[in-house]
């Protein structure tokens, strides 16, 4: 039998791994509002400085790796600590990858800074703003351990996956009227994408939670509505 030792360290470590899980998530969120700002603003200083940032991501998806390492070496958890354990390490790394896309969209903006401003900023930067809200949100479902706000994130990927298929729409039929924005639009293309990879990994975080409360994701299918593989825009419908 453990000892009161042995289970207030485990607590402890516990209580560090909720706490850096909320804390990176945190930062994951700031990367991807700044990398907006910065596409709206077109500030390339902006863009550098979250490209910049990206590392400290890295650096506690590493310290969370290594005590999810130490906890299951020392204190072989079961049943729902050990969910917790995995989960946390489940969780930074779709965190990990969040900031890896929000560098991506910066880097973009790099791009985009020398070329003439084109295409429908104001429907990414509202794409964006949703995602930010779920990386928010579901962090928040995390710490609280709130099942149901877990799922509520789940469903609003779909609301991403349609802007993004519209906003891929619209940015082909740009390229077709003026062939001088190609490479402008091919940028905010890249950045579309990987804004909907951040409602993925969100959706994989929200799914995880639901794992972490109940012990198993939800049997429900995930409703996908990226169509953007099978859009084609012919001259006729500009």
């Amino acid at each position: 039998m453990p000892s009161g030792h042995t289970v207030v360290a485990f607590d402890a470590e516990l209580a560090t791994l909720h706490r850096k899980i909320a804390e990176m998530g945190g930062l994951a969120e700031e990367q991807l509002i700044r990398a907006m700002e910065a596409l709206v603003a077109r500030d390339e200083n902006l863009a550098t400085s979250i490209i910049a940032r990206d590392v400290d991501l890295d650096r506690n998806e590493a310290e969370i790796e290594a005590l999810v390492v130490r906890v299951l070496a020392l204190r072989q958890p079961m049943a729902k600590d050990l969910r917790e354990v995995i989960s946390a390490l489940k969780i930074s790394t779709n965190l990990e990858r969040v900031g890896d896309f929000s560098s991506n969209c910066a880097k973009r903006v790099m791009a985009l800074t020398q070329v003439p401003p084109t295409g429908p900023m104001k429907s990414l930067n509202r794409m964006g703003k949703t995602a930010a809200t779920m990386v928010h949100d579901v962090v928040k479902a995390y710490v609280d351990e709130d099942y149901d706000l877990a799922m509520a994130v789940r469903a609003r990927d779909a609301e991403v996956d349609a802007v993004y298929t519209s906003l891929f729409r619209e940015l082909l039929t740009y390229m077709m009227e003026s062939p001088q924005q190609i490479t402008a639009c091919t940028h905010l293309m890249f950045i579309a994408k990987n804004i909907e990879r951040i409602g993925d990994h969100a959706t994989n975080i929200a799914e995880t939670v639901c794992f972490l409360v109940k012990g198993q994701i939800p049997d429900v299918e995930r409703l996908k509505e990226d169509m953007s593989s099978f859009t084609v825009v012919s001259p006729r419908d500009q």
